[in-house]
């Protein structure tokens, strides 16, 4: 009987060292830093979070992972592009966009965000890239001064396309109303 509960034990603690080991992979393979996953906007480590949300600036963000490292909040965009150099300006801004929503909404300012780009293949093993982005007081500002722009273009006649890629035009949310789409 005692020799039946040492194998039970021993497959247990076996087991829990295979999820660990799993766990781990799945999370370098996401781009996720070390720590505690508090927010998610997968369904891959739970149910969807509710937005971040600015009422005076009138933002919303949905980072996809929100990391723990010891009390400090790392938010953490990935992103499907393969075969990035460096991180692309829209995917800087957006990700300081939710540093400061972070940071407005959690009163801890995050040093920095992560953005992880696929792998350049789908073989296994493959972790993608991932660009640290410094969430510095000039970043802030630049995002700021962004948003303002955007504001005031909101009311503009006539917004012209900012892209030559038919690509982006196929994902846009706003193609069935644009008269610039590269379709």
């Amino acid at each position: 009987m005692s020799q039946a509960v040492l194998y039970l034990a021993f497959f247990l603690v076996a087991a829990a060292v295979v999820m660990l080991l799993l766990t781990a992979r799945q999370q370098k393979a996401a781009g996720l830093p070390g720590g505690r996953v508090v927010y998610s906007d997968t369904h891959r480590w739970g149910p969807v979070e509710k937005p971040l949300y600015d009422a005076t600036l009138g933002l919303t963000g949905k980072p996809d992972y929100i990391v723990d490292q010891e009390g400090v909040l790392i938010p953490v965009e990935v992103k499907s592009a393969r075969n990035v150099q460096a991180p692309y300006d829209s995917h800087i801004f957006q990700l300081a966009a939710y540093c400061l929503l972070v940071s407005r909404q959690h009163n801890k300012r995050p040093p920095y965000g992560l953005i992880h780009y696929a792998a350049r293949s789908t073989a296994p093993g493959q972790a993608g890239t991932t660009f640290t982005i410094d969430y510095t007081p000039a970043l802030e500002s630049a995002l700021l001064d962004l948003l303002n722009e955007m504001r005031a273009q909101e009311f503009a006649k006539e917004i012209n396309r900012s892209h030559e890629l038919p690509q982006r035009c196929v994902r846009c949310g706003y193609r069935s109303m644009c008269d610039q789409w590269l379709g």
